[in-house]
């Protein structure tokens, strides 16, 4: 068996059986709760996960959380009931989505059966401990409600999100997991969904009606809708810079793998400064950005070897802003075109006071593929020799946590770049060059 296979075997295994613990044990000291109520939940948690959605880089996302929330409020609310039993038992059944049935996956579904499930009933304690026997009338029980759902919504992602980053760290070995663990980014999100989700469940039990069911069910779907434009808006986001890629790749051959690269260096760069998800994807798209000034450089200009004149670096720049003023129109790149520059900012026109970390990350993975990627007029340098050319540069450019970072992501991924080449010095003058 592979040590991968062997590793996910153990979470998955621990996982499952921690589950399944939780669950039979949950079972055999709670009362039973009305399974006509609990299977109308069970369906729409089932059928909300189903529909989960990419919200950021590897974080998914749905509003299932407020109907399970929903749900344990009314088992809670209701007398010889238990929030508990019924979260438990409706977290179970949405370990499983399309993507496991298509792709014929075992390990997500084996591990997510016991982190939905113990996140689950560390909710449901909550809820059962709070608003068991809960007076309806009291004009204090819906903030009493709000406030219980909030708390076990942070519960529920807190426990769920810690044994996924324990899961990924074991079986993949990665140290800094920030695209699992944005807290920040999903807390908000979560407490909302909770504080709703509990009130939906208080409003079902005081009305005591039915017909209210089909209202909390567009409740759920306007939840549901709102994270899928948001997903759909990312993706039309992300397709619009793979096509400003691909025409500039076709203009621009030296460019074809070097924007991927630069935007992979600037992840790994990321990640070890423990940059979350949503940050991690900013450097992202600043990093496929970063060259897309080449469109307006005349070709002769962009296609010439060796030193640029002067007044042929001014050129340069003022194409490049030409650019930089037409993405600054676009609102979801106005943010990335500051620190996208880079590319055309040389030791001359550099001021230091407005230079940022985020900047300082992009220059740093643009000069280190340069240096490290073989050109027509000179050999790529060996990654020994691209460390020590940015870590000797006085320009302050490349901040040395950021290529201290660099470096530890390469050591951490055990890739080596470039090759073995001449030494530094008789290759490289003026500094680290840009892509």
């Amino acid at each position: 068996m592979k040590p991968l296979i062997r590793r996910q075997a153990r979470v998955a295994g621990a996982y499952s059986l921690l589950g399944l613990v939780c669950l039979v044990g949950v079972l055999a000291v709670t009362n039973r709760p009305d399974w006509l109520t609990w299977v109308v939940f069970a369906f729409a948690f089932v059928a909300l996960e189903f529909k989960t959605v990419e919200v950021n880089d590897r974080m998914l996302q749905s509003s299932g959380l407020m109907v399970l929330l929903t749900a344990g409020t009314v088992f809670a609310l209701r007398p010889n009931a238990s929030a508990l039993f019924a979260m438990v038992a409706i977290a179970a059944l949405g370990s499983v989505i399309p993507e496991d049935v298509r792709l014929k996956r075992w390990f997500q579904p084996l591990a997510n059966f016991g982190q939905m499930v113990v996140s689950a009933a560390c909710a449901g304690v909550i809820l059962d401990q709070m608003l068991t026997g809960a007076p309806l009338a009291s004009p204090y029980t819906l903030a009493r409600v709000a406030l219980a759902g909030g708390l076990a919504s942070v519960a529920y992602t807190i426990v769920n999100l810690t044994m996924v980053r324990y899961a990924v760290k074991y079986v993949y070995g990665q140290r800094n997991l920030q695209p699992w663990s944005g807290l920040h980014v999903l807390l908000i999100s979560q407490v909302t969904l909770g504080a709703v989700g509990g009130l939906i469940g208080a409003g079902l039990v005081i009305v005591g009606k039915p017909a209210v069911a089909v209202l909390v069910l567009i409740v759920y779907l306007i939840a549901h809708l709102s994270f899928s434009s948001y997903s759909q808006l990312r993706e039309a986001h992300q397709s619009a810079l793979r096509g400003f890629v691909k025409v500039l790749e076709a203009r621009d051959l030296y460019t074809r793998g070097h924007t991927e690269r630069v935007a992979y260096f600037s992840q790994l760069i990321g990640e070890e400064l423990r940059y979350t998800g949503t940050q991690l994807e900013r450097l992202r798209f600043a990093s496929l950005i970063h060259d897309l000034g080449k469109l307006a450089i005349p070709g002769d200009l962009l296609q010439k070897q060796g030193s640029l004149l002067p007044e042929e670096k001014a050129e340069m720049r003022q194409a490049a802003r030409k650019v930089e003023e037409i993405l600054g129109e676009v609102d979801f790149l106005r943010p990335m075109v500051s620190i996208s520059g880079v590319h055309y900012i040389d030791v001359d026109t550099f001021d230091a006071d407005t230079w940022s970390l985020d900047a300082s990350i992009v220059a740093t993975a643009d000069a280190f593929e340069a240096m490290t990627s073989t050109r027509s007029y000179r050999m790529a340098l060996s990654q020994a020799e691209a460390f020590a050319e940015l870590r000797s540069d006085d320009s302050g450019r490349f901040f040395p946590d950021v290529v201290n970072a660099l470096e530890s992501g390469l050591v951490r991924t055990g890739e080596v770049y470039g090759g073995s080449g001449v030494p530094a010095a008789s290759q490289a003058t003026g500094g680290p060059p840009h892509g």
